[in-house]
C-alpha cells in the first residue's frame, strides 16, 4: 500500500512539475506573444479571425500569420478575463484583453480535445 501511495504522489508531483497544461500554456504564450508556444497546440486547420476577417488556415500558414501579427504588435500585456468549458469537458475557451504596441485587442481562443491531444483550433483578435 505504501509503495502504491508513494507512486501516486510522485506521479501527481511530476504532473505539476512538467507543466500546467495546454490552457495555461496558451495563456502564457499569449502573454509573451510567443508564436512557438502557440504553435505547439495548433490544430492541422486553424480558424483565425483578425480585425473582422476570418479564414481557415493550415498549421503552417497559421504560424506565419501569427508570427507576422506578433512582430507588428509586440505584446505589452494579456489579461485573461473569462474562461469556460463546454459540457462534457471536450473543449475550453478563454477571453482576454491584449495590449500591444500596435493597439488593444479582445482576444479569444478555443481548445478542443482531439483524441489524446488538446488542440488550438480558433483564435480571434478583435480591435477594441
Amino acid at each position: 500500500m505504501f509503495v502504491l501511495s508513494t507512486f501516486v504522489l510522485g506521479a501527481v508531483l511530476m504532473a505539476f512539475t512538467l507543466g500546467a497544461g495546454p490552457f495555461e500554456d496558451v495563456v502564457g504564450a499569449l502573454k509573451q506573444g510567443d508564436t512557438n508556444g502557440l504553435s505547439r497546440y495548433l490544430d492541422n486547420n486553424v480558424e483565425i479571425n483578425m480585425m473582422g476577417k476570418s479564414n481557415s488556415y493550415s498549421k503552417a500558414q497559421a504560424e506565419i500569420i501569427l508570427k507576422d501579427f506578433f512582430s507588428k504588435n509586440q505584446v505589452k500585456s494579456f489579461e485573461l478575463i473569462h474562461q469556460g468549458e463546454a459540457t462534457g469537458g471536450g473543449s475550453r475557451f478563454g477571453i482576454g484583453n491584449m495590449t500591444t504596441s500596435g493597439g488593444n485587442y479582445r482576444t479569444s481562443f478555443f481548445l478542443q480535445k482531439k483524441g489524446n491531444n488538446t488542440v488550438l483550433d480558433k483564435l480571434r483578435f478583435e480591435t477594441k
